[in-house]
């Protein structure tokens, strides 16, 4: 956390502790809410996968992007990777109790955007075609 904002909180009452939380809940957050961890995220849920296999099945995303994800998520305990001694190396990536949890989650919140996409569609174009700004 950077030692403004530190020294907001710390102005406002909010105690070292607490800052403390609220800065793990903010990096919690962002990764969470990347893309490319939602989709690591929601391949993964069927079981464990290969290097290239997921950056076969995650449309767009490069192979640097999904290192570096795939990397992010072994740091923070929700993926697990495992090298096999072959010849040629094989890699596989799979969710973690923790991973899956969050894969329970996102689940939903996938199903929530399916159940509600026409709305979200419509509202959008209501928006947009009024010449709307945002406030």
């Amino acid at each position: 956390m950077d030692s403004a904002l530190r020294s907001q909180l710390a102005a406002a009452g909010v105690t070292p502790e607490c800052a403390s939380t609220i800065e793990l809940v903010r990096d919690v957050l962002a990764r969470v809410g990347d893309k490319w961890t939602v989709l690591v995220i929601t391949t993964l849920a069927d079981g464990p996968l290969r290097f290239t296999t997921l950056h076969e099945r995650i449309a767009g995303v490069s192979q640097r992007m999904l290192s570096q994800t795939l990397r992010s998520l072994t740091r923070d305990g929700l993926l697990t990777r495992t090298a096999y001694a072959e010849v040629p190396p094989r890699v596989e990536y799979a969710l973690t109790p923790l991973g899956r949890s969050l894969s329970d989650t996102v689940t939903h919140v996938v199903r929530w955007v399916q159940a509600h996409q026409i709305e979200i569609v419509r509202n959008r174009e209501v928006f947009d075609g009024a010449g709307s700004a945002a406030p």
